[in-house]
């Protein structure tokens, strides 16, 4: 079969290449994939600049749906055909203190599809059956593809955040992490939503009010921190969802969140603050990270998307074979589109 192989480190290293259809154990199937989202994640690797440990050569993709083709011999409560998503934890010490916790996303030894081990940007994957979950027949695969994103926005701003209906909220990064945690936000019931960008996120910054941004600032290179001094009260906001990554992201957090109010950092970065966090101390402000989610997660997740409370349509930008893994990259690189889906 053809699976999309990230080969190397250096930059643009990955490549269409034959391999192996892989082979199960007892509590694994052998997972058809349908559809697999890119990820943020995806192109840092492409690009190489990740900053987490990949097991090259390695098969890219780790947001994906489809169907059951073969089963282990020890698995049990689905069968051959049946439609479903997987979770990320791939591999896992099974003396893990976190897995006994329910808090297995944040067990350090996991390794997850499309880094550690083996990804879904290929007709079949081998994944473990309890990472496995059933899609709804009222959802569509493109979008069941979307479930794992969905699942990381829901975990930083329903589970790790303080958000109730009324407060006020931020997004910072109006990707497709950002853009599905203002809709988690607007889910429950925030007072006013805004989502702020740079002038390149002009396109993703016109889906945030598509998504019910009531007001979406950096397309024009506005100053937020002068923006905030003449809204509301001027304090600032409840919640700060940092979901840019960089330094100049929290930053901007740090100067925009309310006194007593909390930050949740969701996006990654890798460079050096290079500036005080005294702030964080003069507001009494929370500065909370958030990472992955677990199997509740997932079945909650996959609940609202199938009632149609959760909606991707707007970011599901384009769906596309395997062979044009290239151009999807780079338009979502470029914010020509918000998420493309390949069909391997």
């Amino acid at each position: 079969m053809i699976g999309l192989v990230n080969y190397a480190k250096e930059p643009h290293s990955v490549e269409l290449r034959e391999i192996p259809v892989p082979e199960i154990g007892e509590d694994d199937v052998l997972f058809k994939v349908q559809a697999v989202s890119i990820c943020g994640s995806d192109l840092h690797q492409y690009a190489g600049k990740q900053s987490w440990k990949v097991n090259y050569p390695v098969v890219l993709g780790h947001e994906f749906a489809g169907t059951i083709a073969k089963l282990g011999c020890r698995v049990r409560g689905f069968k051959e055909g049946d439609r479903v998503v997987s979770e990320t934890a791939a591999l896992l010490p099974p003396d893990s203190a976190f897995i006994r916790q329910g808090l297995y996303n944040l067990e350090p030894k996991r390794l997850g599809f499309g880094y550690g081990v083996d990804g879904a940007m290929a007709p079949f994957v081998k994944v473990p059956a309890r990472c496995l979950h059933d899609v709804p027949a009222a959802l569509a695969l493109e979008k069941a593809a979307l479930t794992e994103p969905c699942c990381v926005a829901y975990n930083a701003v329903c589970v790790n955040s303080r958000v109730r209906p009324g407060d006020t909220v931020a997004v910072i990064g109006p990707g497709p992490i950002g853009l599905l945690c203002a809709a988690m936000a607007k889910l429950s019931g925030v007072g006013h939503l805004l989502v702020v960008g740079t002038p390149a996120d002009v396109k993703r910054l016109q889906v945030a009010k598509q998504m019910g941004a009531d007001t979406v600032l950096g397309a024009q290179g506005e100053d937020v921190a002068e923006w905030i001094k003449n809204f509301g009260d001027g304090y600032g906001f409840d919640l700060v969802i940092d979901a840019a990554g960089v330094s100049a992201a929290l930053k901007i957090a740090l100067d925009i969140v309310r006194p007593a109010g909390q930050i949740t950092k969701v996006g990654w970065g890798p460079q050096p603050l290079n500036f005080s966090l005294d702030q964080l101390v003069q507001k009494g402000a929370t500065l909370q990270g958030s990472f992955s989610h677990n199997w509740m997660i997932w079945e909650k997740v996959l609940s609202l998307l199938s009632s149609g409370k959760i909606d991707p349509s707007p970011i599901l930008n384009r769906i596309s074979p395997l062979n044009e893994w290239r151009e999807a990259f780079d338009e979502m690189h470029s914010g020509a589109i918000v998420k493309g889906v390949l069909q391997p």
